[in-house]
């Protein structure tokens, strides 16, 4: 019996692959990945890896295997994501594992906004399969605003989030929160609601960049309109566009994403990272 992630070589499967690795020796964890290739370093560490591609049915049905814990991390493509679990959840239930672990989005079914409905339609479907099942709700990632740094810099931070808070927490944090659950008892046919502890609202993130960078950050509050002309003109796909439009309104202005459960800090240990060393690394890099 292993720990099986699929999606390993991703940002969030990289981190909770590392996570494993401090806490389970290398042998009996599996990397599930789309191209193995890239998984050559995990293999390096005696890390097994086995091909599972979500668009390719045909491949999933030996990457899963009687009595392992999966990881399902949710595919990243938008609007793609139900068939593509669907396929990934049919070959575990094939399989026999013994229990399957989805990285959804906080509030589940909750969650009000357009973003959420592919992960509120995958949690049915994992219900519905009859396996043993954690849900890991997770919240906003730190670095879904530090990536943005150089930009940020340039042309300040926009969104339309108005007072709304975001509990976000670094993407480390919920992989570690996702290692213990993959390597602990307890947590079966349970929802975990993940966030940061210390929520903030656009603004204040926008001032904590200028506070850190020593530079001038403005925070523009645009309309939902506005801002999706603002994020097509950067590149962003229109259907893309919307959804993070939706995302700033009905969910951050709504405070579907602010958290405050506190059960991210209770499965990792300790408190989740702030704000302010999220912004500082991002600097440095």
């Amino acid at each position: 019996m292993s720990i099986v992630v699929t999606g390993a070589t991703g940002q969030l499967g990289r981190l909770v692959m590392s996570a494993l690795l401090r806490r389970v020796p290398a042998g009996q964890v599996v990397a599930a990945v789309r191209d193995p290739g890239k998984a050559s370093g995990l293999a390096e560490q005696g890390v097994e890896v086995r091909p599972a591609d979500y668009d390719r049915p045909g491949t999933l049905a030996g990457a899963f295997r009687e009595g392992d814990t999966v990881l399902l991390i949710s595919a990243d493509q938008v609007g793609r994501r139900l068939p593509q679990h669907t396929a990934v959840v049919e070959a575990a239930a094939a399989a026999g594992v013994a229990r399957l672990v989805y990285t959804g989005i906080l509030g589940g079914p909750a969650a009000d906004f357009a973003l959420a409905d592919e992960h509120k339609a995958t949690e049915r479907l994992i219900v519905d399969s009859g396996l043993v099942h954690t849900f890991l709700r997770n919240g906003w990632y730190t670095e879904n605003y530090t990536a943005q740094i150089p930009v940020q810099l340039a042309h300040g931070v926009a969104g339309a989030t108005g007072e709304g808070r975001i509990g976000a927490a670094p993407r480390a944090d919920y992989a570690e929160a996702a290692a213990v659950v993959l390597t602990t008892d307890g947590h079966d046919n349970t929802a975990y609601e993940l966030s940061g502890d210390d929520p903030f609202t656009l603004a204040e993130y926008a001032a904590e960049v200028a506070r850190l960078s020593g530079r001038r950050v403005d925070h523009h509050e645009l309309e939902p309109a506005r801002l999706r002309e603002v994020l097509v003109g950067a590149g962003v796909p229109a259907q893309l566009a919307g959804i993070l439009v939706d995302v700033d309104v009905n969910a951050i202005r709504a405070g579907l994403l602010e958290g405050g459960s506190g059960e991210l800090a209770r499965l990792v240990g300790r408190p989740t990272g702030t704000l302010a060393d999220a912004v500082a690394a991002a600097l440095k890099n």
